[in-house]
């Protein structure tokens, strides 16, 4: 299957803003709608963004579009698909049968599907939730049919599909996330439970948590309030490519809106559908086979973003994107949820929504926004190349290699050592830039020049290191 559902987590910024002496919400309402409003005007797709703390909601306002074609302004409850955020629902539900007792974290797949090969190693249901199976994302393979995502399917025929492929490592001792783990362990949840995987979930997951706009549903199925989906193509917005739900079964195939995913989340901690235990479980990091351990718990990701433990997960699908953080620490939650998913977009489109994605969470931490200066594309220019030095950051004795392009007025950069991968570098001055991607350690390049020659650069995060261009 060509389409890929993606799990991203950028982190961008472009303005200035200062705080006000006004009351905290007051302030956070004024500068939210100052940086959003401009983005999306009426016959555009639009955004709904849901901001809580301490368990009460403090700013809820939808912008744009949701229907061009209708000009039908976006509202605050309208409903969207939230594709991998399906995730979290799932594994609450697996958890569920865990304290019944009629699973097991440590039970093999083939214990419950027995026709999926065990590939000589033993894939526990908690390698499933944690994405360390190294099982085959079926969302990854390509497929000779043009319209195979076109099609309805059935559970069966998605595990099939992949049910052969060989493992892309030994469980236990990688994390890859594969949407093909939470397929099983919907089917998982269907074989024991013995009711339809859909049923189960609407009878004991989301009526229990008190969601009256989070559902599944079929194409044909009439949903009030459901938004239409867009993409965006060389700078103009087109209706999105048709996509079935089908073939997001138990890994991305949820429609909810902003309200909803804020009282999901208001349910799961107060323990309203498994344990305070459990809930520790599926917020905490997996540890690997040698010991280190991922970002990801059971169908959460756990992170630290602005300085702040956060547990989040996105979802992305043909037409939507939608996202979720909660910092726990400061009891403080953000949803935002829009109906376009770029495409083949040779602008910036893209990298601006994900940025703006960001900053609003950073405005919910009552954090300052970056301020950008213009630099000149001839003096940007002087900057690509290649940097080398002694391991950057320290990975593995040799050369690493720090590669800096230019795109669309912008510098981008990528490590050689996959630590970092087009990575913005956001211009404070003339020289000196800040890296906004690297959330948790706050990272800048300063260029170094000689006699008006780019000879280096200083990479400064915890230390500061010189080095130097090669090329």
């Amino acid at each position: 299957m060509k389409k890929r559902i993606y799990i991203l987590l950028c982190c961008l910024c472009t303005a200035c803003v200062s705080f006000a002496q006004q009351s905290p919400d007051n302030q956070l309402t004024k500068l939210t709608d100052s940086l959003v409003a401009p983005q999306f005007t009426e016959n555009q797709p639009g955004i709904s963004i849901l901001i809580a703390k301490k368990g009460q909601v403090i700013y809820k306002k939808a912008f744009g579009s949701a229907n061009i074609e209708l000009n039908t302004p976006m509202q605050s409850d309208n409903v969207f698909r939230i594709g991998s955020i399906t995730k979290q629902f799932t594994a609450v539900a697996i958890l569920q049968l865990v304290e019944q007792g009629k699973i097991s974290l440590q039970d093999s797949v083939q214990k419950y599907i027995k026709a999926f090969p065990s590939k000589g190693y033993t894939i526990t249901i908690e390698n499933l939730l944690t994405h360390t199976s190294g099982i085959v994302d079926f969302t990854a393979k390509d497929d000779p049919d043009p319209y195979i995502e076109r099609r309805d399917f059935t559970p069966e025929f998605l595990i099939n599909y992949i049910k052969d492929d060989p493992l892309h490592f030994k469980p236990g001792t990688k994390y890859e996330y594969s949407n093909s783990n939470y397929l099983l362990l919907g089917y998982v949840i269907q074989l024991v439970s013995g009711e339809n995987y859909h049923q189960y979930m609407a009878d004991h997951v989301l009526k229990p948590a008190g969601l009256e706009h989070t559902l599944y549903a079929e194409e044909h199925t009439a949903v009030p309030g459901r938004v239409q989906g867009y993409t965006r193509y060389s700078g103009s917005f087109d209706n999105c490519e048709y996509q079935t739900l089908s073939l997001g079964f138990a890994c991305g195939d949820l429609l909810s809106n902003t309200e909803d995913l804020f009282k999901w989340n208001k349910a799961v901690i107060a323990g309203k559908l498994v344990s305070e235990g459990s809930v520790k479980k599926a917020f905490s990091p997996y540890k690997l086979v040698n010991g280190t351990y991922s970002s990801y718990g059971y169908g959460w990701f756990i992170d630290t973003l602005y300085g702040s433990p956060c547990i989040h997960h996105e979802g992305q699908t043909s037409g939507f994107i939608a996202l979720e953080k909660y910092f726990p620490k400061e009891d403080i939650y953000v949803t935002i949820m829009t109906n376009v998913k770029t495409g083949d977009d040779k602008t910036d489109f893209s990298d601006s929504r994900f940025r703006l994605f960001d900053e609003i969470g950073q405005l919910a931490m009552g954090k300052e926004l970056i301020k950008e200066v213009k630099i000149d594309d001839k003096t940007l220019n002087s900057y690509t190349g290649t940097y080398e030095l002694d391991s950057l950051p320290a990975k593995k004795p040799g050369k690493d290699r720090l590669f800096i392009r230019l795109e669309n007025g912008r510098l981008y950069g990528t490590l050689s050592n996959g630590t970092g991968k087009n990575m913005y570098l956001s211009p404070q001055s003339t020289t000196m830039f800040i890296l906004p991607d690297v959330k948790r350690i706050y990272t800048t390049i300063e260029f170094i020049i000689t006699d008006g020659q780019v000879t280096g650069l200083y990479w400064t995060q915890e230390k500061k290191i010189k080095i130097k261009k090669v090329q």
